[in-house]
């Protein structure tokens, strides 16, 4: 897959397109994708995916800490395994929010020689969003291309949306997110030196350093698979403020527990977390020991999940 940071710098022959911020990349936005790439390679065509960066809710909104649900490498590896031939992920600023919608499909045009536009059923670009369904269609009849509208995908009678993801890992529902994502959440961070209370009491933990824009999932103990260097462990992930101790953190901490790694230490390497399923929120114990019965519960509980 080609990837561009600027249309600039991006060229295409009758490009089959599709437009938008795609954050999660869903079960909807895929539906799009699929759409688009089967049809462009059956016509031996381009399939090509126009998005931004940041999101444009910073631009109207200023930075967003706990926002995003993937960053840009990671939604690209996702856009490269659902069959897309070329990814522009172009700079959204003010001047972009501010050019009419006729003058930026106009610029895309002349960079991509769009044959086609794929759009979702709420899709709207340009300043103060004219630039429509109905909008581009007529764009398109003057400019030589077709826009085609992907109806939505529903998950239990709700139309799948980016909110809806993030009010399901706000809350802790990790299954619902996995539903409207149509694969398992995950997050990716660096390990990082934590306390080392977890090595004192025989249980090891990872701590991972998150980026704030990331969405992380509500407080909590959770399932998880734990990609590191290529191999996949079972694991266990609390994400909390510690309460139990003195000490307890002003922000969650995410921290995870391998349950078959033997290995060296993995300092300043990255990790990704898979989150399967919740196991209950967080508490705060009467003192060490009745934290530790219940963490040997919670790691039965994950090999029996992942089992």
């Amino acid at each position: 897959m080609q990837q561009f940071t600027s249309l600039h710098g991006a060229s295409a022959q009758h490009a089959w397109l599709t437009i938008g911020s795609f954050d999660g990349l869903h079960a909807g936005h895929q539906q799009i994708i699929k759409e688009l790439t089967a049809g462009a390679h059956a016509q031996g065509a381009p399939a090509v995916v126009l998005t931004f960066e940041p999101h444009p809710a910073e631009v109207l909104h200023g930075p967003l800490k706990g926002f995003y649900l993937y960053e840009p490498e990671e939604k690209a590896d996702l856009f490269a395994a659902l069959g897309v031939d070329m990814l522009i992920s172009h700079p959204f600023d003010e001047q972009v929010r501010t050019t009419p919608a006729r003058q930026f499909i106009e610029l895309v045009h002349s960079r991509l020689d769009i044959d086609k536009l794929w759009i979702g059923h709420d899709f709207a670009l340009g300043h103060d969003r004219e630039g429509n369904f109905d909008a581009l269609r007529s764009f398109g009849a003057e400019l030589g291309f077709s826009v085609h509208q992907v109806l939505p995908v529903r998950v239990d009678g709700e139309v799948v949306s980016s909110t809806l993801i993030r009010a399901a890992l706000a809350a802790g529902e990790v299954g619902q997110a996995e539903r409207l994502l149509g694969r398992r959440y995950t997050l990716t961070g660096t390990v990082v030196s934590g306390a080392q209370r977890g090595r004192t009491i025989g249980i090891p933990t990872a701590n991972l350093k998150v980026p704030e824009r990331r969405l992380v999932p509500a407080t909590g103990v959770y399932v998880t698979w734990a990609w590191l260097g290529g191999q996949r462990l079972p694991s266990v992930t609390n994400i909390g403020l510690r309460p139990t101790f003195e000490d307890a953190t002003p922000a969650p901490v995410v921290e995870t527990h391998l349950l078959e790694y033997e290995g060296a230490e993995f300092y300043d390497q990255p990790l990704k977390l898979e989150f399967v399923s919740r196991l209950r929120g967080e508490q705060k114990f009467d003192g060490v020991d009745a934290l530790l019965k219940q963490i040997r519960m919670d790691i039965e509980q994950a090999r029996a999940t992942l089992t």
